[in-house]
């Protein structure tokens, strides 16, 4: 059984992986995931791109001096996560910008999880 941290994880692969490229949906999934399915991996990364156009609008609304397209894509990807998450889920807000910066820390840098922090801290 895939933890929720490590579904986190495989989504934001995915949903990298998806951000401006011709891979689809349904042969994204299978080869991030690379075992069975997991519900909560699965609703974040249709979720997210489900929403993608009302989550860059609450993105870009947020973003002082940037635009969606100048941010690093897994900046980008991460945001996008976790303005679902805030947005569509019952997960607590704490619990989505904790796990925002530790997605930061295993794909980016500290830096990146400043910034992703204090983007999502607008939303609160």
């Amino acid at each position: 059984m895939m933890k929720r941290h490590e579904a986190r994880e495989k989504a934001v692969q995915t949903l990298f992986q998806l951000d401006n490229t011709t891979v689809t949906l349904e042969e994204a999934i299978p080869y991030i995931a690379n075992q069975p399915l997991n519900d909560f991996y699965e609703g974040l990364v249709r979720g997210v791109v489900e929403h993608s156009e009302a989550l860059d609008a609450l993105l870009t609304e947020q973003l002082e001096n940037w635009t969606i397209d100048r941010l690093p894509k897994m900046e980008r990807t991460i945001l996008r996560l976790a303005i679902y998450e805030l947005n569509y889920t019952d997960t607590p807000e704490r619990v989505v910008m904790n796990e925002a910066v530790e997605l930061c820390k295993t794909f980016s840098d500290e830096q990146s999880g400043k910034f992703v922090n204090g983007v999502l801290s607008k939303f609160q």
